[in-house]
């Protein structure tokens, strides 16, 4: 089977996948070849990319070393933005179910960029942290819209929707011209855990509709919406905040079993060793100490046997 030619849209998602400090010599490299390549307007492309920010790289890593965790925050934000607009239409939505996967998911792909930005020799601080959590949140977001960045190529922080966004679920009423709307106009947090929502009704006018008062209807819900969804955004924050320290501490106690272990380990080797010298010690001196006792008796017995002789020869002489 032939294989598949080299696109430069393959070159271009490897660059992304490169440690950071190779970007940019990387990108001019390939910039470089693109152009001897023939494909000079692509080269100029890539030549303009800028170095990706220390959170948009690790979450780029996060999309190509593991995409069924980034696949899940992209799913669990487009259900929880389906279960706010159910929400704010007066329908069953499962609201909270939906904002604690879409939370327990952020906080995972938090979690993960941290150890892929550790491993990556940066330092994860809880400032670099909040800016991941950030632009996850606004990634999911704008996800389905036209201008939406491209999932494994970021190159900066993403901001977080605005009031545009909040406005965009209130369902419209019968004479309020719908504006355009689309998935980036979406919160990218609901209603804080356990809050309850409260419908108002309204009897439709009996006259022709007052477009005026409708409009500040809908933009009294929208801010309410604005003030659940900033608690939650809040909460959400802080428990992928929390999780990440929680991994923190648990990685640094880890760390600290381990060379505990290392070092009773290597105490234990060591005090083996001399144990083992002292017992040789010990027989070796004993082995000693007997055979100086041998030649004791020896000695013993030769002084003996000389006495003797000595008197032997006495004897012969007074005879």
């Amino acid at each position: 089977m032939p294989r598949r030619p080299v696109s430069a849209a393959d070159d271009i998602d490897r660059l992304f996948q490169l440690p950071l400090a190779e970007f940019t010599a990387a990108r001019n490299a390939l910039a470089l070849t693109l152009k001897k390549r023939g494909d000079a307007d692509v080269a100029l492309q890539v030549k303009a990319l800028s170095k990706p920010s220390i959170p948009a790289w690790a979450i780029n890593q996060v999309y190509w070393i593991r995409r069924d965790e980034m696949d899940a925050l992209l799913q669990a934000g487009d259900r929880f933005r389906q279960a706010q607009r159910a929400q704010l239409a007066g329908k069953p939505a499962g609201l909270r179910e939906a904002l604690e996967a879409w939370q327990g998911a952020l906080a995972t792909a938090t979690t993960l960029a941290a150890d892929l930005l550790r491993a990556g020799g940066h330092d994860p601080s809880a400032q670099i942290q909040r800016r991941i959590a950030t632009s996850l949140e606004a990634l999911a977001t704008r996800q389905g819209a036209a201008d939406a960045p491209r999932v494994g190529r970021l190159l900066d922080d993403l901001e977080p929707p605005g009031f545009d966004a909040l406005a965009a679920l209130v369902p419209r009423q019968a004479g309020v011209p719908a504006e355009p709307s689309d998935d980036s106009k979406v919160i990218a947090f609901g209603r804080a855990r356990g809050a309850r929502t409260t419908t108002s009704t309204r009897a439709e006018p009996s006259g022709p509709a007052d477009t005026a008062a409708i409009r500040r209807e809908a933009r009294a819900r929208a801010e309410r919406a604005i003030a659940a969804a900033e608690q939650a955004l809040q909460e959400a924050r802080t428990r992928a905040m929390e999780a990440g320290a929680r991994l923190k501490a648990a990685a640094a106690k880890a760390r600290r079993a381990e060379q505990k272990r290392a070092s009773t380990s290597r105490a234990r080797v060591v005090a083996e060793e001399r144990f083992e010298r002292a017992a040789q010690q010990a027989d070796e001196a004993t082995g000693d100490a007997r055979q100086r006792a041998r030649e004791a008796e020896d000695a013993a017995q030769a002084v003996s046997d000389a006495e003797r002789e000595v008197e032997r020869l006495r004897r012969d002489g007074d005879s």
